[in-house]
């Protein structure tokens, strides 16, 4: 897990070049320490509502509000202030997230490029790449496509087509550190207090939605598809490659771009067909997040502490009260278990995908080697999976459980086939654990149970009742013939 259990912030790096190291990582942004553990700070290249990359909106909101406006720019930022206050939706202020999202993309990505529509011929190119990939897949998978369409994103795209799903991924946190702001009064105070508790948790929606709206504004500038951190976060059925970022990702490789493109499309396509024929799967993750959500504990002294002291003219107060540390996971069972489950079931994702992409291009594409070895090296750098899920929930994927997952299907394959191996998505109870992963051969040669016979015998009592009301008809015709 991260230093920063609540997380909404970067985990932090130490750089490699020292104080110089420390200039540039402050200069974009970079990293909330651990100081910070609810992390309402800075993202790379996140400029809020008024400051560019390391300006006032990098590490707080209010100042991205009034740090850098010139006079013209006051009426404007008023509105916000205003907005922000009279917020009274849920737990984030989504359409704050929203409108900070589409003003980071529109700032461009830290190496200078700019986001841009998506002519004709990229549509066409990744339309042609989805179809060839999936072409591809069907040896390499007994799964059926899951994609309906292909479609290719400007960034600005891909932030409107997944803030539903981050929207699910959220709230329940966000609700659960909402609830308790109301709490922390007894009730025979709160009606006395209530404007104080609603300023409060439209502040905190107001918040929330900054940094969820930084964060997915980041996170476009990086992501070559609809499925990169390992969740369905597109609609369902649209396999998604952003033609801009996957010039990005390719440029420095020393492989042609047809070649990137189809490997990325071979990878999306992939990741459509588990969540398309694995119904359970996507409730499954999206579950154990709900799941560690309700784990969380809030120091009460320090929100009492916080709610009596409030004053509504400095509203920064409660940012920079949040920032230390009120909100921690809760150290019990059942929060460890959601942990696991969700960092071992999105290792088992990235590992199929990853082996049986691998298994559809190495065949195929001379560079399968090379982008297959960049792609884990993206991720064990710290890539827009690990950092999101560092961001939203405190969980970092460990690359050595996705090798160790990708290493375990690939001996799947080889001991059982291909419809073997895929057979065990038909059940959450039948895929490998996290002790699995540590002894991989050790699951690959265990004894099979054989399934065929248990669907057999549900089948037959399936079958049963029907046969009762048949024999009790039959009964009873017999009963009205005797009288």
């Amino acid at each position: 897990m991260s230093d920063t259990p609540f997380g909404f912030g970067l985990p932090p790096e130490e750089p490699d070049d020292g104080d110089e190291g420390k200039k540039k990582d402050q200069q974009s942004g970079g990293g909330q320490g651990p100081a910070n553990p609810f992390g309402f700070g800075g993202l790379p290249g996140a400029g809020g509502f008024g400051g560019g990359p390391g300006g006032p909106g990098a590490d707080n909101p209010f100042a991205a509000m009034f740090g850098s406006l010139n006079p013209n720019d006051l009426g404007a930022a008023f509105q916000q202030l205003g907005q922000m206050l009279s917020y009274e939706g849920g737990p984030v202020n989504w359409d704050m997230a929203k409108q900070i999202a589409r003003q980071t993309v529109s700032q461009g990505s830290p190496d200078g490029t700019k986001d841009a529509s998506v002519g004709p011929a990229e549509r066409r190119a990744v339309e042609e790449a989805v179809r060839l990939a999936d072409l591809w897949l069907d040896d390499a998978t007994s799964l059926p496509s899951g994609a309906g369409s292909a479609v290719a994103w400007s960034r600005a795209e891909w932030v409107e087509a997944t803030l539903p799903a981050w929207k699910e991924l959220v709230d329940p946190v966000a609700e659960r550190v909402g609830t308790a702001m109301g709490d922390v009064l007894p009730e025979e105070m709160q009606a006395m207090a209530g404007p104080l508790i609603g300023m409060m948790r439209s502040m905190g929606g107001a918040m929330f939605g900054t940094q969820i709206g930084q964060a997915v504004g980041v996170l476009a500038g990086e992501v070559v598809g609809s499925s990169d951190i390992g969740l369905p976060l597109g609609p369902a059925g649209k396999a998604a490659l952003l033609p801009v970022n996957v010039e990005t990702f390719g440029k420095d490789l020393s492989v042609p771009q047809e070649e990137v493109r189809l490997y990325l499309a071979l990878r999306e396509a992939a990741h459509q067909r588990l969540f398309a024929h694995v119904p359970w799967l996507r409730s499954h993750l999206f579950g154990a997040v709900d799941g560690y959500a309700r784990g969380i504990k809030v120091d009460t002294a320090k929100l009492e502490d916080v709610v009596g002291q409030f004053d509504p003219q400095n509203p920064e107060q409660l940012q920079e009260a949040l920032q230390q540390g009120m909100f921690q996971p809760e150290d019990t069972p059942e929060q460890k278990a959601a942990l696991a489950r969700l960092e071992t079931a999105l290792a088992l994702v990235e590992g199929w995908v990853d082996a049986v992409v691998h298994a559809a291009a190495k065949p195929r594409l001379g560079s399968a080697d090379a982008l297959r070895e960049t792609l884990r090296r993206r991720r064990a750098s710290g890539g827009p999976a690990e950092q999101t899920f560092a961001t939203l929930i405190g969980l970092e994927l460990r690359p050595r459980r996705l090798r160790d997952a990708s290493r375990l299907w690939a001996s799947l394959t080889d001991a059982r086939g291909v419809d073997g191996r895929d057979a065990l998505w038909h059940h959450p109870d039948m895929l490998p654990t996290a002790t699995d992963l540590d002894d991989p051969d050790g699951f690959v040669h265990r004894e099979q149970i054989d399934f065929s016979e248990l669907d057999k015998m549900l089948g037959e009592a399936a079958d049963k009742p029907d046969l009762r009301k048949k024999d009790e008809g039959g009964d009873k015709d017999k009963g009205d013939e005797a009288g």
